[in-house]
């Protein structure tokens, strides 16, 4: 008599942190928790260095310039993880991170700073595809939820301790120490990374694209005249209350070369919003601008309207990043269609956007922008990552580079456009506290016109 054969039991995906993916996930979550610290530490001191640089008309620039760079480096990261592997553009990407903090350490005049952002920002856009890249081949699509929940969680410490101990670190000893202090955090992350880097891809994963969007020259063209024009764009834009008419040629020019590389860096109908796939990669431009349009400025806001300090006035962005991190939470929990996800992440991206505004009014205390920032950070989380998640199902195998690149390229050029356009806004406004208050404003009212449009535009995802 043979012995009866057991019940299969049903699959059921392994953890994030189990044997399988454990190694892989310490080291993607410090690496995360690497850039959250750079973004929630120089978001607090730049105020600070903007005043001792002489560049408060640069502020919206150095974050742009960041941006600018960041966007470049996606698409040149992308294609080369496509066709040769994540673990060179992830090496290179963090060696020019570090010495981009190294170098804006040791910025003398704000050229100087300017360029240590634009090497950082190649540094970032590198390392963030080759993140993405490792996501996508490593771990099975019913895991991938769990994976940007934990990424977008990896911001909590940062968030909590990172506004404060860096307002900490430049009122003691200075706003250097910031950027000097953020290099040493590479090391361990390297080291939990190593074994995940060695890991050689399947054959499908080496399968190269034969679409346009593969061709190394084309791309890289591409990705310059986007980069170029985005930068010349918003050059004109600051300097066009000076010389009118020559800004407004070198805008319409600059726009015509962005918009020439877009058409070839993002899917067939994304500058459209075509239903799938190019509207998905679209909605990240769209929250990256609303968003990050008004977090970069509520630090200058406070401080100079409010009278805060560096400290206080980064308790703000904590608020936000831990909004996100429920919100990316709770996206991974509910089976809910995607494009309902993005819509009630964008209205309340809106809603908290609006809330802000309260916190340069006069007689109503600055900090009832905590409890705003809350909600658009838990709106940013519903949002981003059921993008990023989605876009990944969206994507043939052999194109998974080169669409995580189109979401980082929409990322960045929504940030950087955001951020620019609010730092000429302000520079036209004026730099005493009530023309910054009146700028504010004017920027609050703004993105959340952008983020009215997501909420319209998120059914297209479908």
């Amino acid at each position: 008599m043979t012995a009866a054969k057991p019940v299969d039991t049903p699959y059921k995906p392994s953890g994030i942190f189990g044997p399988a993916y454990r190694t892989a996930t310490l080291g993607i979550l410090l690496v995360m928790t690497l850039v959250a610290f750079e973004g929630m530490s120089v978001g607090v001191v730049m105020p600070e260095i903007s005043e001792q640089l002489d560049a408060l008309n640069l502020y919206g620039v150095s974050f742009s310039a960041f941006l600018i760079a960041s966007l470049f480096a996606n698409v040149v990261s992308g294609l080369w993880a496509d066709r040769h592997g994540y673990a060179m553009p992830f090496l290179i990407g963090m060696a020019l991170f570090v010495a981009g903090m190294a170098l804006a350490g040791a910025a003398t005049g704000r050229e100087m700073f300017l360029v240590a952002r634009a090497v950082q920002g190649l540094g970032a856009g590198c390392t963030i595809v080759a993140i993405y890249v490792m996501i996508a081949r490593v771990y099975p699509p019913d895991v991938r939820p769990k994976v940007f929940a934990a990424t977008s969680a990896a911001w909590v410490v940062p968030a909590m301790v990172g506004p404060a101990v860096a307002g900490f670190v430049a009122d003691e000893w200075g706003w250097r120490w910031v950027f000097y202090g953020i290099v040493p955090l590479v090391v361990p992350a390297l080291v939990m990374l190593l074994p995940s880097l060695g890991k050689r891809p399947d054959e499908e994963d080496r399968t190269r694209s034969s679409g346009p969007r593969s061709r190394p020259l084309l791309m890289t063209l591409a990705a310059t005249s986007a980069a170029g024009g985005a930068g010349v764009l918003l050059y004109g834009v600051d300097e066009l209350r000076f010389s009118p008419l020559k800004s407004a040629i070198m805008v319409i020019v600059a726009a015509a070369f962005l918009v020439y590389g877009l058409i070839r860096l993002l899917p067939p109908g994304a500058l459209r919003f075509g239903r799938g796939l190019p509207t998905t990669i679209m909605m990240r431009g769209l929250f990256s601008a609303a968003f990050f349009g008004v977090n970069s400025f509520i630090p200058l806001a406070l401080q100079s309207v409010k009278g805060f300090g560096p400290t206080a006035a980064g308790i703000a962005l904590t608020t936000g990043a831990l909004g996100w991190s429920t919100g990316s939470y709770l996206q991974s929990r509910r089976e809910v269609e995607p494009y309902k996800r993005m819509r009630l992440g964008a209205a309340c991206v809106v809603a908290g956007v609006l809330l802000t505004i309260l916190s340069v009014v006069p007689g109503i205390t600055g900090w009832v922008a905590v409890p705003a920032w809350i909600v658009a950070g838990l709106g940013m989380g519903l949002g981003m990552a059921t993008v990023s998640v989605t876009a990944l199902k969206q994507s043939p195998v052999n194109e998974q580079g080169a669409n995580s690149a189109a979401l980082s390229v929409t990322d960045m050029l929504g940030s950087a456009l955001a951020l620019g356009i609010g730092g000429a806004l302000i520079n036209v406004i004026g730099h005493t506290s009530a023309e910054i208050a009146v700028g504010f404003v004017v920027i609050c009212c703004l993105m959340a016109a952008v983020a009215l449009a997501a909420t319209l535009l998120a059914s297209r995802a479908r």
